[in-house]
């Protein structure tokens, strides 16, 4: 399986962007989706999870009321709405994918993830 992330950018405080993250390969639908974001220096975040249907979704708190993330089957897409943007926001967001089977409860652990994208940076001046 194959993730391209895009949407990246430069934005100021306050704005907004949309992540995309295509998924080939393999059926889309049979994997729980995750973002994660990463600076230098530290270690991969979590950001974002959604299970293979998109009926049940998981954020960190930090993000909770700015971010949304979604999935569109027919379009083997993940995707990441981001609003209210913050520097502290700043990173490179790479998308994950892991087998639906797995179940949904520790979506969180980076470990856990099978397959990663290259990622795409995002930058929150102030």
């Amino acid at each position: 399986v194959q993730l391209q992330a895009s949407g990246g950018g430069l934005v100021q405080a306050g704005g907004s962007l949309r992540l995309s993250c295509v998924v080939s390969g393999r059926t889309f639908a049979i994997y729980n989706m995750a973002w994660f974001r990463q600076v230098p220096g530290k270690e991969r975040e979590f950001v974002a999870a959604i299970n293979w249907d998109g009926t049940n979704t998981y954020l960190v708190d930090s993000v909770k009321g700015r971010f949304t993330i979604s999935r569109d089957n027919a379009k083997s897409t993940l995707y990441l709405q981001m609003n209210i943007l913050k520097p502290e926001d700043t990173a490179v967001y790479i998308c994950a994918a892991r087998e639906k089977r797995r179940g949904f409860s520790d979506a969180s652990l980076a470990n856990t993830y099978l397959a990663w994208g290259q990622g795409t940076q995002v930058t929150v001046s102030s």
